[in-house]
């Protein structure tokens, strides 16, 4: 995957740490992040909030967002992100939480993941319908489209 070495030479360059918040994808950024030998002077640490207790105990998601919106929701992946920023020493921090299936949950299909990135004191969210491509496409889905959303937000325009 370019996308990890180009995103942690270019972090390592900007002298950046980066925090992940993962839900439906159970670490794998954390995990395309640290396969990736040097990793440790970019990589700060990763939260898997897979539970909303977890999302609130390890993030500080308020349980008012996640009974108004659902764990699948902007709101909850705007938390999330800020959350990882908070509770660690990274400047940059993404969040994921979705449906990878099978099926839909919450009156949400499957395959909607939600996506944070806090950095410089601003929070990005977007949602995307990736469909119902399985569990497993799903998750590497919404893993390399975090680790893009990254990418973007670290390269110089």
């Amino acid at each position: 995957m370019s996308l990890v070495p180009d995103l942690l030479t270019t972090c390592r360059e900007r002298g950046l740490m980066v925090a992940t918040a993962e839900s439906c994808t159970g670490g794998m950024v954390a995990a395309a992040l640290t396969d990736v030998a040097g990793s440790s002077d970019v990589f700060e640490r990763g939260f898997v909030t897979y539970s909303n207790a977890a999302k609130q105990d390890m993030l500080g998601v308020s349980g008012d967002t996640l009974e108004q919106y659902g764990a699948v929701s902007e709101p909850v992946a705007r938390e999330m992100a800020e959350g990882a920023l908070r509770r660690s020493k990274a400047n940059l921090a993404v969040s994921i939480t979705g449906i990878a299936g099978p099926g839909p949950s919450e009156n949400k299909p499957e395959g909607r993941v939600c996506f944070g990135l806090a950095m410089d004191g601003q929070t990005k969210v977007e949602t995307v319908e990736f469909g119902a491509l399985g569990r497993e496409k799903v998750r590497l889905m919404a893993r390399d489209h975090a680790l893009g959303m990254m990418l973007k937000a670290v390269t110089p325009v």
